[in-house]
């Protein structure tokens, strides 16, 4: 039996007594037959328990949940605070018309000269187009949808038929492509575009809606029992704004890996290092932004599923806060962790795709009453002012706690950059309780997957998961009504030591992650694997976003001495997207052109 733990009441935790604990994640790095060995062992009745309760034992999860007294009530979904307005803002109207918020985002950004993006040199330094850049040739007639179409079928048939498979979309479909892609041409030729973002190409993660395809997870068979009647609302909205859909991104199964592995149709390798994964589990939407192939995607994040492959692939990901945008018409559309968000490369085109997706449900605006949706003016003058007066939170030893020290020094570097650019102010902060933070957030999104596929599960669609989901439904499946119950009393917790820490900070900042794109092993192509440590250090600074409900976003920063990307992450207060987007603007100005990725297509230029 375990020692009785109580937990003194938060308003009363002394944080002068916090000591930061590093994170030990105790579990076996199995791959190929081995791990499809385990698995059978971790599934058989009696044996299978004894090992899962064995691995809780060993991580803490049964003394943080079942020994333990947590005095606060249960939170059962992000509960915010009321905010005060953000300064230097536009405020967007979230129930009307999302191509007339994108225009809102349009003016919010700075001057766009088409002489010094579209029309330069060859031997200029390497940048990403930017969706302005489309538009400008567009509007130009140097290219239309149409053209850009037949470059992008060109390179994905090409990644179709790449051994091992690889490939970036799950659902393809050429001729819905180019028919999409005819129908804003005509729109250009007839001198009526329906916004900035008509004929801009974006990829769909597979847990989204996006009729006529199917929504898989990128499983072998999601689409059997759930067909696919329309567009989930962002994908709708985005639609309404002339955007061109190429199809569904891969992705780790069902959301549930940092990797970003798949067996089942082939594992997305990295732009900047093919033998190297992308992360997870928004895999396709990164790499498909990061190749240059698509100017933005839709990825869902529940448990950094957007940040931790922006981050590894060196492109732009943004977690909104719990209930900005409806993830209606997505796998994960009855979670209190998840959200849908927009990857592109740069923060001025996440602006854009941001506006038009962005808009709380009915049922959200009663119980969780946002703030009104708004973006910061870059254009304006005082926007210098803003990032002045930021405070940036930086909790030492958790900021340090990574891989590589690579990752840590150049995340101290932007640092420092900020500070004598901006006069941006680093305050020091203690976050407590991380390791509780983390295991609630665990038993939350493991619950709340084990609801959603259980019922398909128990008609024997389980054995058809990949071992890795197998694995993680083993954990999940331990979990009682208790330990579901106690993760909720958690997270009030977390998010007091939250709200208080942002009395003294505008933005906490971390590395995005404690480490850059690891390898894919040989043998994990046939079966998978099973890899925790390195989930631990892919997702050492993600959960706070996601259990709580905040804003994060990825940036990118630079890279470490393999020439892997580096990411920032910055966490803003409930509804603040305006401050970390701002924020984000100036972090990627200091930071520099970026690195030509190994695998880059510039389907623009041709």
């Amino acid at each position: 039996m375990g020692k009785k733990r109580v937990m003194v009441p938060v308003e009363k935790l002394d944080l002068t007594a916090v000591k930061y604990e590093k994170e030990v994640i105790q579990a076996p790095h199995l791959a190929g037959f081995l791990f499809k060995l385990f698995v059978g062992i971790l599934e058989m009745p009696v044996i299978g328990s004894f090992v899962v309760s064995v691995l809780k034992k060993q991580n803490k999860i049964e003394e943080l949940l079942l020994n333990t007294v947590i005095p606060e009530a249960p939170m059962f979904k992000p509960e915010f605070p009321p905010q005060e307005e953000e300064p230097v803002i536009s405020i967007l109207d979230e129930d009307g018309k999302p191509e007339d918020r994108v225009d809102i985002a349009l003016n919010c950004l700075p001057h766009y000269d088409p002489i010094a993006h579209v029309e330069t040199d060859p031997s200029s330094p390497f940048r990403y187009w930017k969706i302005r850049d489309y538009a400008h040739a567009y509007r130009s007639r140097r290219v239309t949808p149409s053209t850009v179409a037949e470059q992008i079928i060109s390179v994905i048939q090409e990644f179709n038929h790449k051994k091992p498979s690889a490939p970036l979309l799950i659902s393809f479909d050429p001729e819905e492509v180019m028919k999409q892609a005819a129908a804003s041409t005509q729109r250009f030729e007839e001198g009526n575009p329906l916004s900035i973002l008509d004929g801009i190409f974006i990829a769909i993660k597979d847990d989204i809606d996006c009729y006529p395809h199917p929504t898989k997870g990128a499983s072998t068979w999601m689409h059997e029992v759930r067909s696919v009647q329309k567009d989930a609302d962002s994908v709708s909205r985005l639609r309404r704004c002339g955007v061109i859909f190429v199809g569904k991104a891969n992705m780790h199964e069902l959301g549930m890996g940092t990797t970003g592995n798949n067996p089942n149709y082939g594992t997305t390798r990295n732009p900047h290092a093919p033998d190297r994964y992308t992360g997870g589990s928004s895999s396709g939407p990164a790499a498909i932004v990061a190749s240059g192939i698509c100017s933005a995607a839709l990825g869902t994040d529940g448990g950094g599923s957007i940040r931790i492959p922006s981050s590894l692939c060196g492109v732009v990901g943004l977690k909104t806060t719990y209930g900005r945008t409806s993830i209606k018409g997505s796998l994960c559309d009855s979670g209190t962790v998840e959200i849908i968000g927009p990857i592109a490369s740069s923060v001025e085109d996440i602006m854009l795709v941001y506006a038009a997706i962005l808009g709380s449900t009915s049922e959200d605006k009663i119980s969780l009453k946002p703030a009104p949706p708004c973006l910061p003016i870059l254009s304006s003058d005082d926007n210098l002012n803003i990032l002045g007066s930021l405070r940036l939170g930086k909790y030492s030893p958790w900021f340090n706690d990574v891989h590589s020290t690579d990752i840590s020094e150049k995340s101290e570097d932007i640092l420092e950059l900020l500070t004598k650019t901006h006069g941006c102010k680093i305050v020091e902060v203690v976050v407590p309780e991380l390791l509780e933070m983390r295991t609630a957030h665990l038993v939350s999104i493991g619950s709340e997957f084990l609801a959603s596929v259980n019922p398909d599960c128990e008609d024997g669609k389980g054995k058809k998961l990949t071992y890795d989901s197998r694995t993680s439904s083993a954990l999940f499946r331990s979990f009682t009504a208790s330990d579901y119950v106690a993760a909720q009393c958690l997270r009030r917790r977390i998010m007091h030591h939250h709200m208080e820490i942002f009395k003294k900070v505008d933005v906490i900042v971390t590395p995005t992650t404690g480490m850059t794109a690891p390898l894919i092993p040989p043998s994990a192509h046939k079966y998978g694997e099973t890899d925790m440590p390195v989930t631990g250090y892919l997702m050492r600074f993600i959960t706070a976003a996601n259990l709580i409900g905040l804003p994060a976003i990825s940036v990118p920063i630079g890279y470490d001495k393999q020439g892997l990307p580096i990411g920032l992450q910055l966490i803003g207060r409930p509804w603040s997207e305006a401050t970390i987007l701002r924020l984000a603007s100036a972090i990627e100005e200091l930071c520099g052109n970026p690195k030509r990725p190994i695998s880059f297509y510039d389907v623009l230029k041709g």
